[in-house]
């Protein structure tokens, strides 16, 4: 067997630097080593969130591991189909093979049939983990994943990896301490109408941020933030929506020196509100997070979304975001930014706008050209 101390030890030997993941007990000692090591671990609250963060890392230069249980796969199903095979990011998924020969839980025993043919189905090269293949087989996926541009994964069978032991400093990784919010936002339950479009916010979001590199959420946030201005510093999703704030997360911890900023929509930070826990737990100082809030899915006809009912900002206070302000007014919004440039973060701020959707064009840029422009302008800008 492997001890989870040594197969860490291996991992670095092989220049994985960046982890994020789900827990699952059949690699319990590894993710305790990983948890008090010296690279970052994120604990993911989902499979697909995992991937965006991994992505975010790449992005942010680093060579990212994701580790999940094979159940795990069918919740990332999405996210590695248009964004990391589409985009193009490299990854090593550590895969634990529950149901592995028939012998578990009723839940598991489909999906542990079914596991190797999943990562055929997604074209994404596998081998199954011994424990005299781990040098062998760490080399094989690094040369792969880097080579091929895309993930690669390690199916780990029971028994492999060392299970039961203790955490190494003896006891829990240690919660970080909690810290006041600085500002929450205001008592009224709903907020005055908007007088500002998202193409007007997203000109006043661009020419305030700089050269922050931003992750866009998918769809006219996308359009129309391309239209105002195209920039190097913009990574422009094309699928994986609520992913957006994962990547972000991912590229701020890979790079603490630069400030990475989210532009997400409701629709988008609503399809996975665990996000707002993992930026806001982990006191993500150098994270900027913008909600464009139209109060409906536009692109697929104005349906009406839960965001008119739902404070978002008061979800962003609650999971500990330093601050988390809700503004209606384009001076509003410019006092907002500016309050915050500078300042520890995280940071939360919603930005109410109208329903009225600008004349775009789609983002002529094929996804490896959009990964690569954004990966080399937050390298060579800080």
């Amino acid at each position: 067997m492997i001890s989870g101390r040594d197969f860490a030890a291996r991992l670095a030997q092989h220049g994985y630097d960046f982890f994020t993941g789900v827990p699952c007990s059949l690699i319990e000692d590894l993710l305790a080593v990983l948890e008090g090591g010296r690279q970052p671990y994120v604990a993911a609250v989902r499979e697909d969130s995992a991937i965006g963060i991994a992505a975010g890392a790449w992005l942010g230069s680093r060579r990212p591991v994701v580790l999940m249980q094979n159940s795990g796969l069918g919740t990332s199903l999405n996210a590695l189909a248009s964004l990391s095979l589409m985009y193009g990011f490299p990854a090593l998924l550590l895969v634990t093979w529950r149901g592995f020969g028939g012998k578990d839980a009723p839940e598991h025993i489909l999906i542990g049939e079914i596991s190797p043919r999943l990562l055929e189905l997604l074209g994404i090269p596998h081998r199954v983990l011994a424990a005299d293949s781990l040098q062998r087989d760490l080399s094989w996926a690094r040369a792969e994943m880097e080579s091929r541009m895309q993930p690669v994964a390690l199916l780990v069978p029971p028994g492999i990896v060392e299970t039961g032991c203790v955490h190494p400093s003896g006891e829990a990784p240690a919660a970080p301490a909690a810290e006041p919010i600085a500002a929450r936002a205001d008592g009224a339950a709903r907020l005055p109408a908007p007088t500002m479009s998202r193409l007007a916010a997203l000109g006043i979001a661009l020419k305030t941020i700089g050269d922050d590199p931003v992750v866009h959420a998918n769809g006219y946030i996308c359009r129309e933030s391309f239209s105002v201005a195209d920039r190097p510093q913009s990574f422009y999703m094309i699928g994986s929506m609520g992913l957006a704030p994962a990547i972000a997360l991912g590229l701020a911890l890979a790079r603490p020196d630069r400030r990475a900023v989210v532009f997400d929509g409701d629709g988008n930070l609503l399809m996975n509100l665990g996000n707002l826990a993992m930026i806001g737990g982990r006191r993500t100082r150098n994270l900027l997070h913008l909600v464009f809030d139209n109060e409906v899915y536009g692109s697929t006809g104005n349906q009406a979304s839960p965001s008119r009912e739902v404070r978002l900002d008061r979800l962003a206070a609650g999971a500990g975001y330093r601050t988390a302000v809700a503004v209606a007014e384009p001076g509003e919004l410019e006092t907002a930014l500016r309050s915050v440039r500078g300042a520890d973060g995280p940071h939360f701020v919603l930005i109410k706008v109208t329903r009225e959707e600008a004349e775009a064009p789609r983002i002529p840029y094929s996804p490896t050209v959009l990964r690569d422009r954004f990966r080399a302008a937050v390298s060579g800008g800080g």
